[in-house]
């Protein structure tokens, strides 16, 4: 039994245009798999690898990109916000030349991929604050303005935490679904090997930073190891029953 191979459009009416259009898949390959093969694994590994080795006082300046020891912070939003743009304008392209949903395994990876990347820069938003005994907005003799989502690991920030971890894996793999069945549809060979030496090259990257001890705590490296902190308080006494 013979499996038919879906349509692949190469051109298209585009009405708003008044003309026919050379539909180019190869640039929409390009585009997804750079977003999705190098950006978007670069930007999980600074911040997976990239946080600062804990201290006593975790770190004082304000989460913001022109402080330095936020860098991996910095490279994860904005890198990640700036990839799930592409991927957005790259999806939104895909299924305008392509007359609306396709329906295939590619087009439904694809779709999920890209709806889940986006929901994860906007549940960012929702993060809560930051907080800190540490952190510049605190006053070191006035608890209240130590409070931050973060610090006090809130019911807010606790949901953001379990949703956008697990979320970004699953986005992770619908996004290879798409990519492989993408160049089932559209077989580009050296692109394939493109796409398992840049996998190999993150694979070996997050082994070697892991063998080196190089993958610590985030709670750690922004509040400090103070027992005394919400969080290091209330996994000590976990770890302690």
């Amino acid at each position: 039994m013979h499996q038919i191979a879906p349509y692949v459009p190469k051109e298209v009416y585009l009405g708003f245009l008044g003309r026919t259009i050379e539909i180019h898949w190869d640039f929409h390959a390009y585009l997804m798999v750079f977003v999705w093969i190098f950006m978007v694994p670069l930007c999980i590994l600074a911040i997976r690898f990239g946080k600062p080795r804990p201290t006593a006082t975790g770190l004082h300046r304000k989460v913001a990109w022109y402080n330095p020891e936020w860098w991996w912070f910095t490279v994860h939003k904005y890198g990640l916000a700036l990839a799930m743009t592409l991927s957005f304008a790259g999806g939104v392209v895909a299924v305008t030349v392509s007359k609306g949903f396709s329906g295939t395994v590619h087009s439904v990876f694809g779709i999920l991929a890209v709806t889940l990347g986006v929901i994860q820069v906007l549940a960012g938003a929702v993060r809560g604050k930051h907080g800190g005994k540490n952190y510049y907005t605190a006053k070191p003799d006035d608890p209240a303005t130590w409070f931050g989502d973060h610090y006090n690991m809130t019911t807010r920030r606790r949901i953001f935490e379990a949703y956008h971890k697990n979320a970004g894996y699953i986005a992770g793999w619908c996004a290879l679904g798409a990519v492989g069945t993408g160049l089932m549809q559209y077989p580009m060979p050296w692109m394939l090997g493109i796409i398992l030496f840049l996998l190999a090259v993150v694979a070996i990257t997050a082994i070697v930073c892991d063998y080196i001890g190089i993958r610590y705590d985030g709670y750690r490296a922004a509040h400090g190891v103070d027992p005394e902190a919400p969080f290091n308080k209330e996994r000590a006494e976990i770890e302690g029953r």
